[in-house]
């Protein structure tokens, strides 16, 4: 897709066409997993994994479309610590152009740097209005925009950055990000959208 700098990511394997199984048709709808770091040759965003879907095939070229992202283990395991509160949240939302997808934010509260309590847990009330808040950013932020648009938004987490922005009025949080996209549907398929 034409959102990452490097086209070509990789190959698959397919057995050959036989009889009515036409190898370009088994190929639809494959799903592969890349690593940004891969797909940007940006080595700080390792942590992210993207899904593409295999749309259209080509002569040998696979034509793929954005189909998720997720954080690897590594990282969300990293984030995840004791005496603070993880805030979660996650909402449909359907793009412009006819994509629905779902978005998982994760933020976790944050401590001032000159505190003397080990901890700082967020009342269940303002969880609530965190969580809120959350909803409509990204209701707001994804709705608006194209897929194509939505995915160069993911990549440097203006979703998070807004999130810590809007929210620092309830509870300052720190590392708010999108954990997780999937999508759950898709228009129907446009060779020319996927052009371009």
């Amino acid at each position: 897709p034409s959102m990452f700098s490097v086209r070509q990511c990789g190959k698959t394997l397919i057995s050959k066409s036989v009889g009515t199984k036409i190898a370009s048709e088994e190929m639809k709808g494959r799903v592969l997993e890349v690593n940004l770091a891969d797909l940007n040759t940006d080595e700080d965003q390792s942590y992210k994994k993207i899904r593409l879907c295999i749309e259209e095939v080509q002569g040998r070229n696979c034509l793929t479309d954005f189909h998720g992202l997720s954080l690897t283990r590594d990282k969300e395991c990293s984030l995840i610590r004791k005496w603070q509160t993880l805030i979660e949240a996650h909402t449909d939302v359907k793009t412009t152009d006819g994509y629905l997808v779902r978005l998982f934010v994760i933020a976790f509260t944050k401590r001032r740097p000159d505190q003397v309590k080990t901890n700082c847990y967020a009342q269940s009330a303002q969880i609530r209005k965190i969580r809120k808040r959350m909803v409509e950013i990204m209701t707001a932020e994804a709705g608006k925009v194209m897929l194509r648009e939505l995915v160069k938004k993911l990549i440097p987490e203006v979703i998070g950055k807004e999130i810590e922005k809007q929210t620092q009025g309830i509870y300052p949080l720190t590392n708010a990000m999108v954990r997780k996209v999937k999508v759950l549907k898709k228009p129907k398929f446009d060779i020319t959208k996927l052009m371009e």
